[in-house]
């Protein structure tokens, strides 16, 4: 049974209140590897705190997608789930975060090897796994870097998918959420023949699809608007996120410079569609919080109700393994996994800047009458030089393209993981090694609402729409040419590819008075290659307003050796020690055909133990380094010019030839930084835990996580500050219009930051027998966070913090404490289960918002209430092959919680992360072994 890795299950078992794998209690004999550990070892004995979730606790909790199984875990926060997409170009990823220490720092494997992430990093998207293949997933809450090296400095999740199956399973499930929309579905077979004991083969293979539909925010009244009267603290406010780009348009009038190079007369912002109905803005419309008159009497754009809350989606995954056992001391194995998702995400139409010269129609109808005389006639010019207005008077109209439809985005994400390998003893020693190919690539469409420059262009010049009417209300020759303007195809595709090879071993060495002296090895060897390619159309301007993506093709070596020594100190007392070392390879930029960077080498280790004070009391502990390889782009991205700074500042370095003649603004590049090296960590754990007898267990494990060189950018003005303690940041370049190369500001990454991240994980189960009723299992777990603060980017001393309050830096919030707690009563060809999720409240994110007693705008952060979800599960066995379970999410259909953050997708009012969209749902799911 291939497995890397080894904490032993027994242990944890205990961690029933998350339902905690059965199966993983049961005494086995057989020398197996579990996550942690390079030994294989008897699985009843244990030394560091691994979670274990059974194929029987996914379906208990009724999740029908990897990230929803993890981030009910009371250790996983600040994870990236797919309703972001809506608005942040994600394409629906989700990823895994232990303890909210980072995505980028939580590795995760596919049956104890890497698979190929997402991007130039380390972060794998969740979507890749095969759900229905899913044995168990083991989740590391201490880092393991000395064994797997870089990305494992939070933790590891490990999924581990079924082998040596034999027969067939069929299942079949319907989601219906009660208020509407978000309908679900997925169908699932697996079948495996042989036997590996008995036929000395077994070949399985495992299919699920999965349906999503979309979920739009008219569907839920939590989301249905960007405009959002609340109280708070007994007094009234209105929070505005709407859009100055509206429909219909509102106009802005600015004005020619006179001789003193001022203009003419102030700027002027005005909706005609209110100046002409009394100063009542149309449907989806309000007027702007900020409004003055004759400064600005503009409307807002209810963009929110027109997006959704949920994207729709389809996964197919595909999971196939073979073993072949040669005899007792020789055995091959073979893992394909396939997967494919394809998600389509909405989100607002174009937000679009029309120019309306002085001579057309649409001037004279809905601009003309609300100027004076003096506006008219000192109007600023086009400047465009493509337009055939140009050097002509005009205005600009903020127009929302809402009658050209929501700009949709399909992302297909395909993964493909292919391994190959091998198991042998030989001289006492317990090998396994393999091959792995895999690769994650993306193609990223543009599928509604986005324009054809060309198509677009030409309805603007020749005013073939109106930018001020209704939506709804264009001519049908006009809805025409929007259609026909819509661009649909291809805008980039990514790829990553990861090839590598690994091979460890362990032997008991010596007889010791306390047990065995064992030994592990381990080397590993891999290649990283991450492309992106915009397509032609994207790059030649076929697509207005857009910016093409970079170009890249980077590609990075690197392997590791590691040793890991189990010695038994004396009776119930063992320690194990781990040592590796790491080679990071220089990365190549073949777009520029150069090497970046330098090779870059870590050595880390971790010590642990694990006392049995008594057969009752197990005490645990460990302490280590890790490390984690700055991001291939991080170092290679190339360096292109970015604008100038914001402000203007004196010459970084005075009295030398670069420095511009007075206080300027200077110019900023933008890119990789091959000076990064990798980030670096120290740990340390501590647990003990409490099992009087079977029907009893508690125990707590303590941890605490200190990132150094951490990865942080340093703003211009930080820069040029102290420019001897930034020099490296400062480079020379000379723009066009320049006659000598200047100073210029390198806005690139650099090993500054820190952080600090602990806190407790705890858990308890308890069981007992009702008298003819059945078996009730009571469990609790949860995670109390101490500490989870970081330095401010450019900084190494001046720490902010997320825990318990929303943080603009890293746009998220820590929990101070998140729970879980299940109820099971099993009573023969019944069970009924009660899950309880919970979390604490926090501070929210500091907002602008009206204060309606006094009509000014103020600024408020609310408090985010703690919150809470019910589940509730039936299953019916009608026999050993036939079941049939019945479920409710969210019983009592909680809506997310009220907050005013401003980040992660475009949905307003709510945070996807943290609550449940989708509240009160019925699922029905039916089972057939065969």
């Amino acid at each position: 049974m291939h497995k890397v890795s080894a904490i032993r299950i027994a242990v944890v078992a205990a961690m029933g209140a998350m339902t905690i794998s059965a199966q993983a209690q049961t005494a086995q004999l057989e020398r197996i590897e579990v996550t942690g550990s390079s030994i294989k070892r008897i699985s009843s004995e244990g030394a560091l705190p691994v979670q274990v979730i059974s194929a029987k606790d996914i379906a208990r909790s009724g999740a029908t997608s990897v990230s929803d199984v993890l981030r009910n875990l009371p250790a996983m926060q600040g994870f990236q789930i797919a309703d972001t997409a809506v608005g942040s170009n994600s394409g629906g990823i989700s990823t895994a975060n232990i303890h909210d220490i980072g995505s980028q720092y939580t590795l995760v494997l596919l049956n104890g090897r890497r698979i190929a992430p997402t991007g130039d990093g380390s972060t794998v998207n969740l979507n890749s796994i095969p759900m229905s293949a899913i044995d168990r997933i083991e989740v590391l809450t201490d880092g393991a870097s000395a064994l797997y090296g870089s990305d494992a400095i939070a933790g590891v999740v490990n999924f581990v998918l079924k082998k040596n199956y034999q027969g067939g399973n069929a299942v079949a499930s319907g989601m219906v959420p009660l208020e509407g929309g978000g309908k679900s579905a997925y169908a699932s077979l697996t079948y495996g023949i042989g036997d590996i004991d008995k036929d000395r083969f077994n070949v399985l293979m495992s299919y699920r699809h999965d349906q999503q539909q979309q979920l739009k925010a008219t569907d839920r009244d939590f989301g249905s608007t960007a405009y959002i009267p609340f109280s708070f603290n007994g007094k009234q406010y209105i929070y505005d996120r709407t859009s100055p780009s509206a429909v219909p348009a509102n106009v802005t009038v600015t004005a020619r410079n006179g001789a003193d190079g001022k203009p003419l007369f102030p700027a002027y912002a005005f909706n005609p569609y209110a100046k002409a109905n009394g100063g009542k803005c149309a449907d989806r419309n309000f007027s702007n919080l900020t409004n003055v008159v004759g400064v600005q009497e503009t409307c807002g754009f209810d963009y929110a109700n027109t997006i959704e809350i949920y994207p729709e989606s389809k996964r197919d995954s595909l999971f196939v393994s073979g073993q072949f056992k040669v005899n007792d001391k020789l055995s091959f194995y073979s893992d394909v996994a396939l997967s494919r998702f394809d998600l389509t995400a909405r989100i607002a139409a174009n937000p679009v800047p029309v120019a309306i010269p002085t001579s057309t129609d649409l001037f004279a109808k809905y601009v003309a009458p609300y100027l004076t005389a003096n506006q008219i006639a000192n109007l600023s010019l086009e400047t465009d030089k493509t337009s055939p207005n140009f050097g002509k008077p005009r205005v600009t109209a903020g127009y929302r393209a809402q009658d050209f439809g929501t700009r949709d985005s399909q992302t297909i994400t395909d993964s493909k993981h292919f391994v190959i390998g091998a198991e042998a003893e030989l001289a006492g020693w317990i090998m396994n090694g393999g091959l792995t190919w895999s690769q994650n690539s993306i193609d990223e469409k543009y599928v509604g609402g986005y324009f054809k420059k060309a198509e677009f262009i030409s309805m603007v010049q020749n005013n073939k729409f109106d930018p001020f009417a209704e939506a709804g209300k264009q001519t049908p020759a006009t809805l025409q040419l929007m259609a026909d303007s819509i661009y649909h195809g291809t805008v980039r595709n990514g790829e990553t590819t990861l090839t590598g090879a690994d091979f460890r071993a362990s032997r008991e060495l010596y007889k010791l008075p306390a047990g065995d002296l064992s030994l592990g090895l381990g080397v590993d060897v891999r290649e990283q290659q991450y492309t992106n390619t915009p397509t032609a159309d994207a790059v030649n301007g076929v697509i207005y307003n857009f910016a093409a993506p970079n170009k890249f093709d980077v590609k990075r070596k690197s392997g590791g050796v590691f040793g890991e020594l189990l010695i038994p100190v004396i009776k119930n007392l063992e320690l194990t020690a781990a040592l590796r070392y790491d080679s990071i390879k220089k990365t190549d930029n073949a777009v520029t055909g150069k090497s970046v960077g330098e090779d870059l080498s870590a050595t880390t280790y971790k010590i642990s133990g694990r006392y049995q004070v008594i057969p009752q009391v197990l005490m645990r502990g460990s302490y280590g380094t890790g490390f984690k390889a700055p991001d291939m782009l991080t170092l290679a991205a190339p360096l292109v010019p970015n604008g100038v700074t914001a402000a203007s500042f004196d010459c970084p370095f005075p009295g030398t030839s670069a420095c511009q003649p007075t206080k300027r603004q200077y110019t900023q590049l933008l890119g990789g930084n091959e000076l990064v090296k990798p980030e670096k960590s120290e740990q340390m754990a501590f647990g003990i835990r409490f099992e009087p007898n079977a029907s009893f267990g508690i125990g707590a494990d303590y941890y605490n996580v200190y990132i150094t060189d951490a990865i942080s950018g340093v703003s211009a003005a930080q820069a040029f500050a102290d420019p001897a303690k930034f020099a490296s940041l400062f480079t020379t370049y000379q723009q066009p219009a320049e006659d000598k190369p200047y100073y210029a500001f390198k806005s690139v990454s650099t090993n500054i930051g820190r952080s600090k991240n602990s806190g407790i994980d705890w858990d308890m189960v308890g069981r007992t027998n009702l008298e003819n009723i059945g078996r009730l299992t009571l469990g609790l777990a949860g995670t109390y966070v101490i500490e989870s603060s970081y330095t401010l980017p450019g900084t190494s001393d001046q720490y902010t913090t997320s825990l318990s309050q929303y943080n603009d830096v890293s746009a998220s919030v820590t929990f101070r404490n998140k729970v879980l707690a299940t109820a099971t009563l099993d009573t023969g060809k019944f069970t009924n289960s009660f899950t309880l999720n919970w979390k604490s409240g926090y501070k929210d994110k500091l907002a602008d918002v009206r204060d309606v007693a006094t009509n000014k705008l103020t600024k408020v952060a609310v408090d985010v209430p703690r919150s809470s979800t019910l589940d509730w599960q039936g299953i019916y066995r009608h026999n050993k092959a036939a079941t049939l379970t019945v479920g409710v999410k969210n019983l009592f259909n909680r809506e997310p919680e009220f907050t005013l953050r401003d980040s992660s997708g475009h949905q307003v009012g709510y945070d996807p992360r943290y609550g449940d969209t989708l509240q009160r749902r019925v699922y029905v799911t039916g089972g057939y072994d065969f």
